[in-house]
């Protein structure tokens, strides 16, 4: 049967198109700044940054300090305020582990901070990592990210192109179009805007678990900014142009193949609240093309939208649970990771096994590089430094294409992803990485092979 149109008021129509405008303003369109190329969102929390200055850590240790008494209080006297309250009573009064992660980064982050206790957590390696590089960053992205989020969510910007892009992204990827929006946020800006539109998402029973779960994964792609960081600290900034294009490559792949194997292709294709799908949602009815249905579901999201105090409620709840619930667990996680890094034989052990496929593909310098390939879980930005000491051009141009294609590192992307309601835990997120590892690795270096 042919579906009739909705008539829609200006209003409407322009509750659809101012929003969407000012969210894809903020969070799609690339700008130059401090001659890089980066978004709007990122512009606004680095100025934040720069107006926190040396406060930035004292506030981020306050935030996860008062999360840990706040949660031990609710655990201990469960007063009627949090529980009756949907938004606090998921906020403080959350499960043993989750508990236990939150207090462990509260301990980590005043041990840091007052620079007491072992070497081991404070350390500029470890703790000190966390706190003064990584934190103060998220903090600033988490506020205003939060904050602005509904924009691109509330207004019908995805339902339109979610709509267009699924004939794109379902084929190739078997995920909806809406999810082309996450990775591009995560291209443009940072892997960690793509992972909370990720989640937001799945919460609101836009994605099923197995795409959540892949989406998390696979397309949180590191930034463009942060790709030229690490192409320079392995000295290696002329070859740029073909080291992205290697990295955009190897990913495309392994985005295609990675869920297609354990753990991903185990993720069951259902809603948060275990509902199934619809077959009928992603085709096209009678009367419409894909551009008019697109347009009318997005008129239909932006007809139901809240008005500004919805807006405003829900971008402060956004904020709040992004920086007093996913903070300390970065703390404590990314921590953790590096401690073993810096401070065990975990990853050169882990990365033995490496040794022959390297020399397999003819990477000079095997077993030193062997070592940057693990440790990359720990945290992104590790393989490049300790490559910088290897003489090969090749195997340093290995080492960062690979650690920028592994995408998951338990600094940010890992703990992001534990800390969200995105079905992935800790032993999946390690397997992930050794599957895109394992991908990428020959893809990687057969085009290292062609410039070297």
């Amino acid at each position: 049967m042919e579906q009739p149109k909705q008539k829609y008021s200006l209003k409407t129509i322009l509750t659809f198109i101012v929003p969407s405008l000012i969210g894809l303003l903020l969070f799609m369109t690339p700008i130059s700044y401090e001659d890089k190329l980066t978004i709007p969102i990122a512009v606004i929390a680095k100025s934040l940054q720069y107006l926190l200055a040396d406060t930035a850590t004292a506030v981020v240790t306050a935030v996860v300090v008062l999360m840990a008494l706040a949660t031990l209080l609710t655990k201990i006297i469960k007063p009627a305020f949090v529980t009756s309250s949907r938004f606090l009573n998921m906020l403080l009064n959350i499960s043993p582990v989750w508990f236990a992660v939150r207090m462990l980064g509260a301990i980590f982050i005043v041990m840091t901070f007052f620079g007491i206790g072992p070497e081991a957590v404070r350390s500029s390696g470890t703790g000190g990592l966390v706190l003064n590089d990584l934190l103060p960053v998220l903090f600033s992205v988490f506020i205003f990210a939060g904050m602005l989020l509904p924009l691109l969510l509330n207004y019908g910007l995805l339902e339109l192109f979610g709509t267009l892009l699924t004939k794109i992204m379902r084929p190739v990827f078997n995920l909806p179009g809406r999810s082309a929006i996450d990775c591009l946020a995560s291209w443009l800006g940072d892997g960690s805007v793509g992972i909370l539109l990720t989640s937001k998402q799945y919460e609101d029973k836009f994605y099923t678990q197995r795409e959540a779960a892949v989406i998390g994964t696979t397309f949180s792609a590191v930034s463009i900014t942060f790709s030229l960081v690490v192409i320079s600290q392995v000295q290696l900034e002329s070859y740029f142009v073909p080291f992205y294009l290697t990295v955009c490559l190897a990913g495309f792949l392994a985005a295609i193949i990675v869920p297609k194997l354990p753990p991903l292709c185990w993720k069951k294709d259902i809603f948060i609240d275990d509902t199934k799908r619809d077959p009928e949602d992603e085709k096209i009815p009678a009367g419409h093309n894909i551009f008019s249905l697109g347009l009318e579901r997005a008129l239909a999201k932006a007809d139901n939208a809240g008005g500004v105090k919805s807006l405003l409620t829900e971008g402060v709840e956004n904020a709040i649970d992004m920086v007093f619930g996913i903070i300390p667990v970065v703390m404590a996680i990314g921590t953790v990771a590096l401690m073993l890094a810096e401070y065990t034989q975990v990853f050169t052990y882990l990365g033995m096994p490496f040794i022959p496929l390297l020399e397999l593909l003819h990477i000079p310098e095997a077993e030193m590089a062997s070592k940057t390939i693990v440790v990359g879980f720990a945290d992104m930005f590790l393989p490049s430094i300790l490559a910088s000491s290897i003489e090969s051009d090749m195997t340093r141009f290995v080492i960062a294409a690979m650690s920028v294609t592994q995408l998951i590192y338990m600094s940010e992307v890992g703990a992001l992803l534990i800390g969200s309601k995105i079905p992935v835990n800790f032993f999946e997120l390690f397997a992930i990485f050794i599957l895109r590892t394992l991908v990428t690795l020959p893809i990687i270096a057969g085009v290292a092979h062609l410039i070297f």
